[in-house]
């Protein structure tokens, strides 16, 4: 069954730049949305940026504009984000997530959206 597979953090220098990755391991399905979510220590699972996957439209945050950017790779079938100016508060365990169900369309920054995650990866921004 379909599994997704995030990379791509670590420890980084707040001021610095990272890109995550996120790929599909293992049969895939047709997915409507795939986004990114992130949980820090204590606090609730929180939407950071999505991309609808036919056309590339993405959606995001009023609060994380222009910092943070999801993209997609056709090809190599793999969405990405990516994060300027990182912060201390930008840590956290950051979770690919995607969407065979159609009401991701309309609520893409709803968790319950989504139906297939991947196991998160660990982000750390020193200050």
């Amino acid at each position: 069954q379909v599994q997704l597979v995030e990379s791509g953090g670590g420890l980084v220098q707040a001021g610095g730049s990272l890109r995550l990755s996120c790929a599909p391991s293992g049969r895939t399905f047709s997915y409507y949305v795939m986004g990114w979510f992130r949980q820090a220590p204590g606090k609730e699972r929180e939407f950071v940026g999505a991309i609808r996957w036919t056309d590339g439209t993405t959606y995001d945050t009023d609060s994380e504009k222009g910092r943070v950017t999801v993209s997609r790779d056709s090809a190599k079938n793999t969405v990405y984000l990516q994060i300027n100016s990182l912060k201390p508060e930008d840590t956290a365990v950051y979770y690919c997530a995607a969407s065979t169900d159609y009401k991701s369309l309309a609520f893409p920054r709803g968790r319950s959206s989504y139906n297939y995650w991947g196991q998160g990866t660990q982000v750390t921004v020193s200050p």
